[in-house]
């Protein structure tokens, strides 16, 4: 891929393998190809400081995902993170959150990181700070705005969640709060490692992002019954719940 247009169409063929197969993985591939849409707007209206910069990072990015995606359907090897994201798919108590905040902590806590330090390899890498927080910023607009389409279909999870201020916390903002504190900062190591060191480094990196899924889908018995609840007022199929997450445009 060498364009954000060809990350959205291999984007869709992804919606759409998910929909046929009610795969809850497509939860967070509607969610990423709305993310995608919404830097290749940033990009034409110059949001960004960069953009033929950010294009690269972006399909770069997204190509991570798809190699992931791909191991996954093939039962192939994949990093650790991606492992733990994928294997909640089958499984029935996750809610749609969830799904998407475990595809977020392995793409954005790792792969961002790397990304960001090949594509500054011959620079300085200081120079993509502020375009690397305004994607960050973008994904957390969004994970606010499927929270609220999702509330809309299911009152009783905005009911739980401004009863429960500290449910809502963990579910929106500990990946972006790790987003913005972590993943710059790994993506300045890595990108100081030596070569010879970058293999063992990123295997470190991995087994530490993995272990943040429990943070995810084992939150303590309180907020887990409350997740139960909200998890039997989802209404439903796995490609009705897509269809509300993907890309409607105006």
């Amino acid at each position: 891929m060498n364009t954000i247009d060809e990350v959205i169409r291999k984007l869709d063929l992804i919606i759409q393998d998910a929909e046929t197969h009610n795969d809850p993985a497509g939860y967070f591939a509607a969610l990423y190809q709305k993310v995608t849409i919404k830097v290749k707007e940033g990009i034409a209206n110059g949001y960004f400081d960069d953009g033929p910069r950010m294009e690269q990072l972006d399909v770069l990015f997204a190509q991570r995902y798809l190699d992931a995606w791909k191991a996954y359907k093939l039962c192939d090897q994949m990093s650790g993170s991606w492992k733990k994201a994928f294997e909640q798919s089958p499984r029935y108590w996750p809610i749609v959150l969830q799904h998407l905040l475990v595809g977020m902590n392995a793409h954005i806590n790792y792969d961002l990181g790397i990304v960001a330090a090949e594509i500054s390899k011959g620079k300085e890498m200081e120079d993509l700070r502020e375009d690397f927080n305004r994607i960050n910023s973008i994904l957390s607009e969004l994970v606010h705005e499927v929270q609220d389409n999702l509330s809309s279909v299911w009152p009783m999870l905005k009911y739980l969640l401004k009863l429960t201020g500290k449910v809502d916390d963990y579910l929106v903002d500990f990946s972006m709060k790790l987003a913005r504190d972590g993943a710059w900062k790994f993506a300045g190591e890595y990108f100081r490692v030596e070569e010879s060191g970058k293999a063992a480094f990123l295997l470190q990196r991995d087994q530490r992002i993995s272990e943040i899924v429990k943070v995810v889908t084992k939150p303590g018995l309180i907020a887990a019954l409350i997740l139960a609840i909200v998890r039997f007022t989802e209404r439903g199929s796995v490609r009705d719940k897509i269809q509300k997450l993907k890309f409607t445009p105006l």
